[in-house]
């Protein structure tokens, strides 16, 4: 089940994220994403065909893009199927249009998620440097971009095309469930894939696990992502 946006952002801005011990409720962030989940969805997500998990980059729990050991593939195959979720097209324009574009028609990823992650990562900054050392538009380390074919993480067109790529691997590993890939684009797959989940919903259950910061990227990216949505 996957989140509907454009409530998510009217819902988000009067969210207070508390959890109180283990085995009790989530409130705040959990209660409202709980109610979206619930509700009847807005549109119906186009159809997918999900096929195993293609071997590359080893990710380790924790930073974002944090990597253990060597890269011995790569994620060639992986623009060859449609995880689109609901984008009908984009009201704001950036510098980069023609690279999103592009990256996006290739790996099957929404333009308007692709500039949400951008904005939250970097707002469109292709010099961002993070405390981690993430780089460039889309926040990527050096060992993972290195796995996803990206020399310089600091062009725009390869920064974008790697994390167009990372982001269709994410959509085709956790099934197009929006909120569960974002929370892997922030915390790592291996870290979300550790919860047991398969769905948004059940996201929604393992919350209080995850990081804050995580916690408030999905909302981050969703709410971002209305502004790129026609």
């Amino acid at each position: 089940m996957q989140i509907d946006p454009i409530l998510w952002s009217q819902s988000a801005t009067n969210v207070q994220r508390m959890h109180t011990g283990s085995g009790e409720a989530v409130s705040g962030f959990s209660d409202v994403l709980s109610q979206l989940l619930t509700e009847e969805p807005t549109t119906v997500p186009q159809g997918r065909t999900i096929s195993a998990l293609p071997p590359g980059v080893t990710w380790e729990d924790g930073l974002l893009w944090q990597q253990l050991g060597p890269v011995s593939e790569t994620y060639a195959d992986i623009g060859t199927q449609d995880y689109s979720i609901e984008d009908t097209g984009s009201t704001v324009k950036t510098s980069f249009e023609d690279l999103i574009a592009a990256a996006g028609e290739r790996y099957g990823v929404p333009v308007s998620l692709i500039k949400a992650v951008i904005d939250a990562e970097s707002s469109f900054n292709p010099d961002a440097v993070s405390s981690a050392g993430a780089k460039g538009l889309m926040q990527l380390m050096d060992g993972t971009a290195r796995g996803l074919g990206v020399s310089n993480p600091f062009d725009p067109a390869q920064n974008i095309e790697g994390g167009t790529k990372y982001l269709a691997n994410l959509l085709q590993r956790f099934g197009g469930e929006l909120a569960m890939v974002l929370a892997a684009y922030n915390a790592g797959p291996t870290r979300i894939a550790g919860l047991g989940v398969s769905s948004d919903e059940e996201l929604m259950s393992m919350l209080h696990v995850l990081p804050k910061e995580t916690q408030a990227y999905i909302g981050k990216v969703m709410n971002a992502r209305t502004k790129y949505m026609a």
